[in-house]
């Protein structure tokens, strides 16, 4: 059986964002683990519009090819990691706008989470990320990624800089998500 397949969502598409950098370093060690086919996504270049679609996701009657081929980028994939910043207490507007577009696409599939920022380090992104996902009948995994005060872990060029602990909850988000998208492949496949 091949790899499953890790898409890498990048949230943020502010001119001058850091979360480009950090989803770097965690595609590079996602690539390390050897459990996944890892491709990055990055919603600056996806550039999907304000919803825009004249039916309900449910009913996967898209019109629009930038819906077709955003439904097709997201089918192929079977766990997902969040890059998301926090803004104003939240996650983007862009990530909600991605999610909403779509529907069984997202189902029984894993999901994990890289949040950044202030002294919060995006926790309370991935609180109501946690929400929206699960309604979406994906699996959110504990195990994540919290990095606060994100400018003291970026170099001159805007890499990343991660630390141990960084290190160390990537790996362990990584076993998770290997593990449950083994286990929900059937339900997708049944």
């Amino acid at each position: 059986m091949d790899k499953p397949v890790l898409q890498i969502i990048v949230a943020s598409t502010r001119p001058g964002r850091a979360g480009r950098g950090v989803a770097d370093w965690f595609h590079d060690r996602a690539v390390e683990s050897g459990a996944f086919e890892v491709e990055l996504v990055d919603l600056a270049e996806v550039g999907l519009p304000f919803m825009d679609e004249p039916h309900h996701p449910r009913l996967k009657q898209y019109v629009n090819a930038h819906t077709k081929e955003w439904s097709a980028t997201i089918e192929r994939g079977d766990a997902f990691v969040f890059v998301t910043p926090e803004y104003n207490h939240s996650f983007n507007a862009v990530l909600k706008n991605a999610l909403d577009y779509l529907h069984h696409e997202w189902h029984h599939k894993p999901v994990g989470f890289v949040s950044y920022g202030g002294v919060s380090g995006g926790t309370r992104a991935v609180n109501g990320l946690r929400q929206v996902t699960a309604s979406l009948k994906m699996v959110p995994v504990l195990e994540g990624v919290i990095i606060p005060f994100l400018p003291q872990f970026r170099d001159e060029e805007g890499n990343l800089r991660p630390n141990d602990l960084m290190n160390s909850g990537a790996d362990a988000m990584l076993a998770e998500l290997a593990k449950l998208t083994g286990a929900l492949r059937p339900m997708r496949l049944g």
